[in-house]
């Protein structure tokens, strides 16, 4: 396929090209500067300038694009930053489909959500179904996805990647603290927690670029249900140590601000549009997905 990307310099994007270009894909990717090579294309998303011939140039494109939840201080400044980040982006992109003739509009927006849509939902599973929450992330998913309508408005399959913690990215800052015996759960720790590993999400992508029958919103996450408590196990069992601590709700917010609030919440999103399509995840359970994470075992080919 030629597929067009957006959001390509972030963890999932960059991993994302990669996999893509193995696989034989002519891939370009959107930038914000002046463009270095042929394989990328200048766009200004805040202005929603994009040139419509990039986008009738593709056969699919990735949407990516979005300021890091987790970057900072949910200050009002950043909350308007990972609102603006995430719908301008969108809405460019969608538009810039619908404006186009129809034989040159593109097949297929994968278009980059997440879990967050779901707010809080308590021990109730969270299918696809299931409706938006009412927390500031599932306001910032509703109008994130209300942006790609567009696309769909003028016949592009578009596909909403509701995608859970991405575990790679998580484990990151969380290591060093576990290795060192310092690993704790959240608050009580019996909040769900849904996540997904990195070749799981990259397998799930690609799973969705092909299947031209499925759109609509899927729920990128592990096949297993885990508490935060589970997780804390995980981790530390595979970096064989002990994680008896936990950290108050109350400390976390005094060093996270609002942003606690949602290490806090519990959302048990269930993958049930992936399961019925006979998605196979390459780390069915979070033991296996954790070790392969921090090296203890071979990671899994897809």
């Amino acid at each position: 396929m030629r597929i067009l990307i957006s959001g390509a310099s972030g963890f999932l994007g960059g991993n994302l090209v990669e996999r893509l270009r193995g696989h034989g894909h002519e891939v370009t990717r959107l930038v914000r500067r002046p463009a270095q090579s042929a394989d990328e294309a200048t766009w200004q998303p805040s202005q929603g300038q994009l040139d419509p011939h990039v986008i009738a140039a593709a056969d699919t494109v990735i949407n990516l694009s979005g300021a890091n939840v987790g970057g900072k201080r949910w200050t009002a400044r950043y909350k308007s930053e990972l609102r603006s980040s995430r719908v301008d982006t969108t809405g460019t992109i969608a538009r810039a489909i619908r404006k186009l003739p129809e034989a040159d509009r593109p097949r297929t927006l994968l278009q980059a959500s997440a879990v967050g849509w779901y707010g809080e939902t308590g021990d109730t599973p969270a299918t696809e179904e299931a409706p938006a929450g009412t927390t500031f992330l599932a306001d910032l998913c509703r109008v994130w996805e209300a942006a790609a309508r567009p696309a769909e408005d003028a016949g592009t399959r578009v596909v909403l990647l509701r995608t859970g913690l991405t575990l790679d990215s998580l484990l990151k800052p969380l290591l060093p603290l576990f290795k060192l015996g310092g690993g704790a759960k959240l608050g009580g720790g019996k909040q769900w927690m849904p996540w997904i590993s990195l070749p799981d999400w990259l397998g799930a992508a690609d799973f969705l670029l092909e299947r031209e029958d499925i759109s609509g919103p899927v729920n990128i996450v592990g096949r297993e249900q885990i508490t935060n408590a589970q997780f804390t196990k995980a981790v530390a069992s595979a970096v064989h140590r002990p994680a008896l601590l936990s950290v108050p709700g109350p400390a976390l917010h005094v060093v996270l601000g609002e942003l606690a609030g949602e290490s806090l919440r519990s959302a048990r999103v269930v993958p049930a549009v992936l399961e019925r399509a006979g998605f196979k995840w390459a780390y069915p359970t979070i033991d296996g997905a954790v070790r392969a994470a921090v090296g203890q075992e071979p990671a899994a080919s897809r």
